[in-house]
């Protein structure tokens, strides 16, 4: 069964939802007011009305109450006006209470029938003191939100180690898996400093060539793997994957060599290929 949909986002960069377009015309980059599951919001439409598999579909769909009105989006203006108040407000509060938290940001659904407040913490943080106090002083329904050091760095922005804005403010709306193992599939220093961003957490960056690393590295001998070259055998020193060239111990030199030049590999376990250097040691080793 196919639906009709249309993609929504409710900030900057911000993760796409779909819904319910409800016999609506809509836009590329209207303004619609929709209900979350966190009260009526306004969103930007980011993805025309189209037909997609339910399969497709993470949730139930729901429908787009109307476009934004100017009413709307000035109610909406209203309330992001407050937000500065109200997180130097929560601070206080936060400090009065002495909870190891660090507050992000707030901001009020369209209606004003929720305030939430986004914080970032390293473990568990009992707030039912703090939510009082704040539904005392906002007399609104507050939902106290941790995220985590990613979507921290999301909140306050920065600028990267490339020198641009960073990727999660810009462009990029979901965050995917990165691991050590993309870092070393690029040859990268594992230096913490030079592997990690603002928000303390591997380089969203990291992956984006993953792929074509991993594909370019098909037919690469590993780190220590014989080979045979025209000058004869020998030990693999280091790779350079873009050029596809390894550095290789020919016993009395060191020559690098291309890939597809070599006349034969083998893992650095097989002993068919030690060379002279290596015979030397081994027999320094055994005197």
């Amino acid at each position: 069964m196919k639906n009709k949909v249309v993609g929504v986002r409710f900030k900057e960069a911000g993760k796409k939802y779909y819904f319910d377009p409800n016999d609506i015309e809509l836009s590329l980059g209207e303004s619609v007011v929709v209900e979350t599951v966190r009260g009526v919001e306004i969103g930007e439409v980011m993805e025309p009305p189209k037909t997609i598999e339910e399969e497709s579909l993470q949730a139930s769909l729901k429908p787009i109450l109307r476009k934004a009105t100017q009413k709307d989006l000035q109610k909406e203006e209203r309330n992001n006006a407050e937000i500065p108040d109200i997180v130097d407000k929560c601070k206080r509060y936060v400090k009065k209470h002495n909870l190891e938290m660090k507050l992000l940001g707030a901001e009020y659904t369209l209606d004003r029938s929720k305030l939430i407040i986004y914080f970032n913490a390293e473990g568990r943080i009992d707030f039912r003191e703090l939510v009082k106090d704040l539904a005392n002083e906002f007399r609104v329904r507050i939902e106290l939100r941790q995220v985590g050091a990613r979507d921290g760095a999301k909140f306050l922005g920065g600028i990267g180690p490339c020198g641009y804005l960073l990727c999660c403010i810009t462009f990029l709306g979901e965050f995917e898996t990165v691991s050590i193992k993309m870092a070393k599939n690029q040859n990268l220093s594992l230096n913490p400093s030079n592997i990690s961003g603002l928000c303390g957490k591997l380089l969203c960056c990291i992956r984006y060539e993953d792929d074509t690393y991993s594909e370019m590295r098909k037919g690469m001998p590993k780190i220590m793997s014989r080979v045979k070259t025209a000058e004869g055998p020998g030990k693999v020193l280091s790779s350079n994957i873009l050029e596809r060239t390894v550095k290789v111990d020919l016993s009395e030199t060191v020559k690098h060599f291309n890939v597809d030049d070599l006349l034969e590999i083998k893992e650095y376990d097989s002993m068919d290929f030690v060379t002279d250097k290596d015979q030397k040691n081994k027999h320094a080793r055994k005197n």
